[in-house]
């Protein structure tokens, strides 16, 4: 596997997976429009840190499988990564893909001098075992609020 910094020429095929991960297995509605909106918001944030994974084989050398956005948040005392979106191609989940993908973001954001990563993430059983295995916790310090306005 391949990892390296999303470009801008890189965004039609984030999108692309994008699509057909979410809208076919957790019942998204996603358009091209949405979806290239909100990888593009991330991407051209500043101090953003967007990814792609790409397969290294000699049957498909290339092609990409997965990536990963989002962005270094300055505090006071250290600079967190907010993980925004990791997505891989259905067909790759389940080989232990997306937990190489993270351990090469965390090298990534450490080389970046990053001190921690931070996400919101599904509060699924599927999710926390994904997460759990990589050694995230649950923040007890921190609640997320939301306000329907609709």
């Amino acid at each position: 596997m391949v990892c390296r910094v999303m470009t801008e020429k890189d965004m039609d095929v984030a999108s692309r997976l994008y699509i057909e991960y979410y809208n076919t297995y957790e019942e998204g509605a996603w358009t091209e429009e949405t979806v290239y909106r909100r990888i593009h918001q991330v991407w051209s944030r500043e101090d953003s840190l967007c990814m792609m994974l790409e397969e290294d084989s000699e049957e498909t050398t290339g092609e990409t499988i997965g990536f990963v956005m989002g962005y270094f948040e300055q505090y006071d005392d250290i600079q967190a990564y907010d993980l925004v979106e990791i997505v891989i191609a259905h067909g790759y989940q389940g080989r232990g893909i997306g937990t190489r993908f993270m351990e090469m973001l965390e090298a990534k954001v450490r080389e970046y001098g990053g001190s921690m990563i931070q996400l919101q993430a599904v509060n699924d059983a599927w999710h926390n075992c994904f997460y759990d295995k990589l050694g995230y916790k649950n923040c007890n310090n921190l609640v997320l609020k939301s306000k329907w306005l609709v």
